[in-house]
């Protein structure tokens, strides 16, 4: 081969080799990465934190959902006219007992002693001669009451 022959066979062959040479700089290794961090390990521990967040916070809403539930459906059954009916009705009737003990304590026919059952309650009143009342309330859960009213002082 002559000069030329090289010269044309080199300037020819230059372009190929750059591009090979340029190829191999750029090149990489070829590898496979799982994206899920439960099969690849990188992150696992803030992956599963995430989930776990998750689970606790789908759980507390729905609680939270449960319990809104029962207000509304409380608040109704607190606000139809039954519930409105009863607390009325029951009001009055405390109402009258009141009235009807006041009138046995100093109205015009006055009584010195006496006995009032209530909803699980005694309630027992006693006049004596100090002219001071006794009331003494037994209740079940919170045991014995004793109230003692002096009527001497009280003027009407």
């Amino acid at each position: 081969m002559t000069n030329e022959k090289i010269k044309i066979f080199f300037l020819a062959t230059l372009p190929v080799l750059v591009l090979i040479t340029f190829a191999e700089i750029k090149s990489d290794e070829l590898s496979y990465r799982f994206k899920s961090p439960s099969f690849s390990g990188i992150n696992t521990s803030s992956h599963y934190l995430t989930i776990e967040n998750q689970e606790t916070n789908r759980i507390e809403k729905i609680k939270e959902d449960a319990q809104t539930l029962l207000d509304d459906l409380e608040r109704d059954a607190e606000n139809s006219v039954e519930a409105r009916f009863l607390r009325n009705f029951t009001s009055r009737v405390y109402a009258q007992l009141s009235r009807q003990l006041t009138e046995q304590l100093f109205g015009e026919t006055k009584k010195t002693e006496g006995t009032l059952e209530l909803e699980g309650n005694t309630i027992e009143y006693m006049v004596d001669e100090n002219e001071t009342i006794t009331l003494t309330i037994t209740d079940e859960q919170n045991g014995v009451t004793t109230i003692s009213i002096p009527i001497g002082d009280f003027t009407f």
